[in-house]
């Protein structure tokens, strides 16, 4: 078992690393590791656990910045934005269901090395948007500040940007500054029963081109409505696609009035207010409905939004499998039942001639090493991969291993 470490503050973790880059030791960084099951395995000698280097450090409400230490937890972060009314705009994934974990909270590091977003993600943007500015230590035990704690810094290389999606193998991020944004005073969704998958791709596209501030639409079949905790989808038996709007209580119901009139849906639509909107979509952000049946292979497909319904038929004919489209098509969520290498190559090309992006969630580590995790990178873009890996970790000490050969993901 590798020897654990556990920095208290930024210039012990310098020392951690300086001594391993010097000693060749490799480091595995975590924070609460309720994402250690996305990429590959890592074989380390020493665990840096991050979770000491916790505590918010700044918080400025009215000019919606917030800074934190990396390892500070993520239920820490929402509830003091909650208690101003605030919030993180681009609604973290929490993987904890797909891999069975027992606690549900990760660190704010670990979303913003992770960079991946929820549903509101068409609206809102990435993790990486709203990345102000790190402090970190690089591979070769380097302290290093990039960015600001205010909107307009935006002088020099875009570094926090890079880190963001890195999953700790450029450096080991110690703070972050981030923008945040007030909280929505009501959510509505507009549930429409029992259209197909190309059906649904059109009304979401027209929805996302009118006035009325779409701020998530999804797309379940059948068989992943059913799954549901919300009545209003798991008993009726049929698909449903759903268009979420957001902000002042007349202003979100008199907008999911205008989506029913415009998509001429009022005998097969419901709305849903509140806590059941708030609730639907947790679902479906952290793939609830996916991860049910722990012997499934879980993908994340990413594609242009047009591209999703062609997607959703290809898996239809030629896979067994469940899926739902997220960002008006442009995520395409697959539990595959069977042996995932039968499907890999297959599913890859298909997804690489839409120009998209497939990445391996859940599998075992047999299955992530022969098929790899993320997408193979292009001829064009490994070398500067490299390049960019070597100028921040020289000796590839960092987290080694976690992205294989294949690069990083498009989130």
């Amino acid at each position: 078992m590798a020897e654990t470490q556990r920095p208290k503050n930024e210039n012990e973790l310098q020392q951690i690393i300086a001594n391993a880059n010097s000693a060749g030791t490799r480091l595995e960084i975590i924070g609460h590791a309720t994402k250690r099951g996305l990429g590959h395995r890592v074989n380390a000698d020493v665990l840096v656990d991050m979770s000491m280097l916790s505590g918010i450090t700044m918080y400025e409400p009215e000019e919606l910045v917030m800074s934190a230490y990396a390892g500070t937890p993520l239920s820490e972060i929402n509830s003091a934005l909650g208690a101003k009314g605030q919030m993180l705009a681009f609604e973290p994934w929490n993987p904890t269901s797909i891999y069975g974990l027992k606690h549900n909270t990760g660190t704010i590091g670990g979303v913003f090395m992770g960079g991946f977003a929820g549903p509101r993600r068409i609206s809102a943007g990435a993790p990486r948007d709203h990345l102000l500015g790190v402090n970190a230590v690089n591979g070769s035990g380097e302290i290093f500040k990039s960015g600001g704690r205010v909107v307009k810094n935006v002088s020099g290389f875009d570094i926090p940007k890079l880190m963001a999606g890195s999953f700790g193998t450029l450096a080991a991020v110690s703070s972050v500054s981030f923008k945040v944004l007030p909280r929505p005073q009501a959510s509505r969704t507009v549930v429409v029963i029992g259209l197909d998958v190309d059906e649904a791709g059109k009304a979401m596209r027209q929805a996302m081109a009118s006035p009325h501030e779409i701020s998530a639409t999804a797309y379940l079949p059948a068989e992943i409505s059913g799954k549901s905790e919300i009545d209003e989808l798991s008993k009726t038996g049929l698909s449903a696609t759903l268009f979420r709007v957001e902000g002042p209580r007349p202003s979100a119901a008199h907008r999911a009035g205008e989506i029913i009139k415009l998509l001429s849906a009022s005998e097969d639509a419901v709305e849903l207010k509140s806590e059941n909107s708030i609730r639907l979509w947790s679902e479906i952000c952290d793939a609830r409905l996916l991860g049910q049946n722990a012997d499934s292979r879980i993908w994340r497909i990413s594609v242009a939004p047009s591209d999703g319904p062609r997607v959703a038929r290809w898996i239809e004919a030629n896979i067994n499998a469940e899926y739902f489209m997220d960002w008006s098509g442009g995520l395409v969520w697959i539990a595959i039942n069977g042996d995932a290498k039968a499907y890999a190559d297959k599913l890859r090309n298909v997804i690489s001639g839409f120009g998209g992006h497939a990445t391996l969630v859940r599998a075992s580590d047999d299955e992530k090493n022969s098929i790899g995790v993320f997408n193979p990178l292009s001829n064009t873009l490994n070398p500067l991969v490299k390049k960019v890996k070597q100028s921040f970790d020289p000796n590839e000490i960092l987290n080694p291993g976690r992205m294989g050969a294949e690069g990083i993901d498009a989130a």
